[in-house]
């Protein structure tokens, strides 16, 4: 009997755990499934509205193009303007998303406005797009940050672009304002939930359209929000679940770049609405497993309850174990490089220049140390500022990486303005090479440094090349190459100097190649 009860036990037990693992799975790949569907709709959604924007900034573009072609071949005088007003008129009907259109002269004065009658004394200068085209002479359309219009109120977008004197100098804006509400009577249409949202934004990350509209996002920007500061720095489409930082509400976001115009767009659904039917589904399957368990009995019930509670702890330990595993990967990789300039870091140097220095004393190769200094890098913060200078280490890192051909090499950020450059396996010829390549290749950039007497932004630069005993110890290489810039600061700037072998003071200086490639 005994032996009975433990078969029946063991066959209650199989029972159980297999009606609780099937239905387990079920509602699991269901609720992927859901979202997988969920990511595919939202990106659909994008790719539709991103087509449709880009189809309307195009028209816009298209416009105005013909606009400035006719101001700068006819001029903007009042016969022109009348014109160009009735040409208006005439195209104005076929894009029903045109809120109007305005001219403007050099010094932001309305010359026309195709929707109502041109105020007198009216100016725009202030506006964002009018000293956009002022400040620079690109002929590029600028799409603008959403504005109230002077003439009706209501919220626009402008894409703008310059026109042009016969002498090329600035003489005027000519802007298409889209009504937001016309965007959103689009979007009004796509049902997106109680919760859902779409958004148009700059790829600065300023808000030019919402929907639902609510006018204290307008112009708001999010470049600090998740989507800009996690996804959209490597990626250009893609889906992400967070908190919205506008209203608290969880969602699941679709987003993507446009590849011709500086936009995002992004479709969000609530996470609780988008889950609905799985959530029934779900509840429908867990309802007839537990009357199932209820027949089977008290005990399975009660073992399959720890069953799912050990999955649960399993599953979470996993998560924990990856998210363990990532956040190590990201750390080392933080560890060994500069944050600002995207090269190796200093403990990325001192690290592999010991190894490069036993390889080789291993293998009895020669192995290259390039010192390199910014020229005069603090009269150029004092000139144009820390982020300027900022700016100027990211290209001048830039520039030292694109030097660099083989996989062994390393270009490091040694310290501030100083960079280093480990050469294995070359000698101070080859070294010399690299050197030249360097110099020529900030010649080309020319970074304007007024401040220089060179005229832009220069480096100087010490070479030191060793192999054998002469490597050790790792100082010695570095010292003689402190040694050979210090020397090259002292010869005038813009120049390498070379120490080789006993790693003396044996100079070359390339100064009069460096103002060949300058001019």
């Amino acid at each position: 009997m005994k032996r009975d009860i433990h078969l029946v036990v063991l066959l209650l037990l199989l029972i159980g755990c297999s009606l609780a693992s099937l239905t387990l799975w079920k509602v699991m790949a269901s609720r992927e499934r859901a979202l997988e569907e969920i990511d595919v709709h939202g990106l659909n959604l994008t790719q539709a509205l991103v087509t449709y924007s880009e189809g309307i900034v195009r028209q816009s573009s298209l416009l105005l193009l013909g606009l400035v072609e006719r101001l700068e071949t006819e001029g903007s005088g009042p016969a022109q303007i009348a014109r160009l007003k009735q040409l208006v008129a005439r195209q104005q009907p076929l894009m029903p998303q045109l809120s109007g259109i305005t001219v403007y002269d050099r010094q932001g004065h309305w010359l026309m406005a195709s929707n109502r009658p041109t105020p007198v004394g009216a100016n725009s200068s202030d506006r964002a797009y009018f000293v956009h085209h002022r400040d620079d002479p690109s002929r590029e359309p600028f799409i603008g940050p959403p504005i109230r219009s002077r003439s009706n109120q209501e919220w626009v977008i402008t894409i703008s672009r310059r026109f042009n004197d016969a002498d090329g100098s600035f003489a005027g804006v000519v802007a298409v304002t889209l009504g937001i509400e016309n965007f959103l009577r689009l979007f009004g249409t796509l049902d997106l939930g109680q919760d859902g949202a779409i958004g148009l934004t700059n790829t600065d990350g300023t808000l030019l359209v919402r929907y639902p509209f609510r006018e204290q996002d307008m112009g708001r920007n999010f470049s600090n929000s998740p989507i800009y500061a996690k996804y959209l720095v490597d990626k250009t489409v893609g889906t992400a679940s967070f908190t919205s930082s506008l209203d608290g509400v969880e969602r699941l976001y679709a987003f993507r770049k446009s590849d011709r115009l500086p936009l995002v767009t992004t479709v969000a659904l609530g996470k609780n609405e988008a889950l609905a039917a799985w959530r029934l589904e779900a509840m429908l399957s867990l309802l007839v497993v537990s009357g199932l368990l209820a027949v089977v009995g008290v005990i399975g019930w009660l073992l399959i309850r720890d069953i799912r509670r050990r999955i649960t702890v399993e599953g979470d330990l996993r998560v924990a174990q990856q998210q363990l595993l990532d956040s190590n990967k990201q750390l080392e990789r933080l560890a060994m490089d500069d944050a600002l300039t995207g090269l190796a870091n200093r403990r990325c140097f001192d690290q592999t220049l010991s190894m490069e220095i036993r390889r080789a004393q291993r293998d009895a190769t020669p192995l290259a140390l390039l010192m390199l200094d910014i020229d005069f890098f603090k009269r150029y913060n004092d000139r144009y500022g820390h982020p300027a200078g900022d700016a100027c280490l990211r290209e001048v890192a830039s520039a030292l990486a694109g030097c660099i051909r083989r996989p062994p090499d390393l270009v490091a950020r040694y310290g501030g303005e100083e960079m280093a450059i480990i050469l294995p396996n070359t000698d101070a010829e080859g070294a010399t090479v690299v050197a030249k390549l360097v110099l020529e290749a900030l010649n080309r950039l020319d970074i304007l440094h007024a401040e220089s007497p060179f005229g832009h932004v220069t480096v100087s630069i010490g070479l030191a090349c060793a192999s054998g005993p002469a490597l050790e110890p790792q100082q010695a290489l570095i010292d003689a190459a402190d040694r050979a810039l210090y020397a090259a600061k002292e010869g005038g700037r813009n120049r390498l100097v070379v120490a080789c072998p006993p790693l003396i003071s044996a100079t070359t200086t390339l100064s009069q190649e460096a103002n060949n490639c300058r001019n």
